[in-house]
């Protein structure tokens, strides 16, 4: 086992230091966090740590700190406890989100990094303990966070402590993980896999100016290539509502600004990649699910579904974008799962994605967000307000 953070600390478990919901020595930790993450150097080498720096600014943690102590007169908010972590590997930076709330809860935290985790999460790592000169010794002694391969003692050990776990990743893993028991009195929250798609308004791309088309193309390409389009909120499907003649003219600008996107961007795709997106779309046509495949270069790879295709929501290789023409934003209804989280939108009203919501037949769509905001992180996820996951309630009566 190695303890990645902080860096000179001993043992497993973090000390039973009292800290309070919204304690403001978490805050001011968690601002200095903020500060250098968003420092030009960083943010050039990793772009989506600009938007856990900016999740992660001092003003936006003092207002979360202000709601969370803001209870009424026969209720007292306190810290759940011990919150043991378990983050997904393919996604560098949903640690430190899940892992922030939990902190400015009140809660000491132990957080299981992958072995693979590398690149954005070992910046994040570096600013983490180098935030912690200035911070309170308190931080250092209530908080964890480590690597270890396959230990079956650990990871019993620790979900044994704790008071809360959080489990990320694919079925198979959050099930795994799900063997070792709890206290009776513990829980598990729970984030397994989950897929989710675009949905794009022909009238409404056609209505829109060049500049506004430009910055939805942008949010897009921001939406697909971060994290390799593995992440559970990466969009895999566009569909376009609208009648076929517009449908297809509005395709042909929204695959321009898209291509032209990615160029700006400096997007790019190895060729082992591009190899392994040939395979599985190839795969879709040959199952009869997609009525063609084109490649814009190594980037982009369009496919066609087939009418009344099932949307793929595996995983199919980074800048794929499998496409589908609705005559309706409601005839989406039917399509949706519970296992569909994010629908990413461009073109439509508030009150055309309410009514979509209303005609979702059970759970689906967690989350309905405009282009270039499926990958934003946000305190409600998967329908969890997770502070007040981690968070618990003591009642008064006098």
């Amino acid at each position: 086992m190695i303890v990645r953070f902080p860096a000179t600390a001993e043992g497993l478990l973090p000390a039973e230091d009292a800290l309070t919901v919204g304690d403001p020595r978490v805050v001011q930790f968690l601002g200095a966090l903020s500060a250098r993450l968003l420092a030009p150097s960083v943010a050039r080498a990793h772009p989506e740590l600009g938007s856990l720096g900016f999740f992660l600014r001092r003003a936006e943690l003092a207002r979360t700190a202000a709601h969370l102590r803001k209870t009424d007169p026969h209720t007292v908010r306190r810290p759940r406890g011990l919150v043991f972590h378990v983050p997904p590997a393919n996604v560098d930076t949903v640690f430190v989100y899940s892992w922030a709330l939990s902190a400015l809860a009140g809660n000491r935290n132990v957080v299981r990094l992958s072995s693979r985790s590398a690149g954005a999460a070992d910046a994040v790592l570096a600013a983490l303990n180098d935030a912690l000169a200035d911070a309170d010794p308190v931080i250092a002694r209530t908080q964890r966070m480590v690597s270890y391969g396959r230990d079956d003692v650990l990871t019993a050990e620790l979900s044994a402590a704790c008071d809360l776990r959080v489990l990320w990743g694919g079925d198979a893993s959050v099930t795994a993980l799900r063997r070792f028991p709890l206290s009776p009195l513990a829980r598990d929250l729970a984030f397994p896999d989950r897929s989710s798609f675009a949905v794009l308004s022909a009238p409404g791309w056609l209505a829109a100016p060049g500049d506004v088309q430009r910055a939805a193309a942008d949010g897009y390409a921001n939406d697909v290539y971060w994290f390799d389009q593995a992440a559970c909120s990466s969009p895999r499907t566009l569909y376009v509502a609208g009648t076929p003649a517009d449908a297809e003219k509005a395709l042909d600008g929204f695959r321009r600004e898209l291509a032209d996107a990615v160029h700006r961007r400096g997007w790019t795709v190895d060729a082992a990649m591009a190899v392994e997106k040939r395979i599985r779309t190839y795969g879709l046509a040959a199952d009869g699910r997609a009525s063609g495949v084109r490649f814009t270069g190594n980037e982009l790879t369009w496919l066609d579904l087939t009418d009344g295709a099932e949307p793929p929501r595996g995983w199919l290789g980074t800048g794929v974008v499998a496409v589908a023409r609705l005559d309706g934003l409601r005839d989406l209804a039917p399509l949706i799962t519970p296992r569909d989280q994010t629908l990413s939108h461009f073109g439509f009203t508030g009150d055309e994605l309410r009514a979509l919501v209303t005609a979702v037949p059970g759970r689906g769509l967690d989350r309905i967000v405009p282009f270039g905001q499926a990958l934003s992180f946000a305190p409600v996820w998967d329908g969890h307000d997770l502070l007040e996951e981690f968070t618990t309630r003591t009642t008064i009566r006098v």
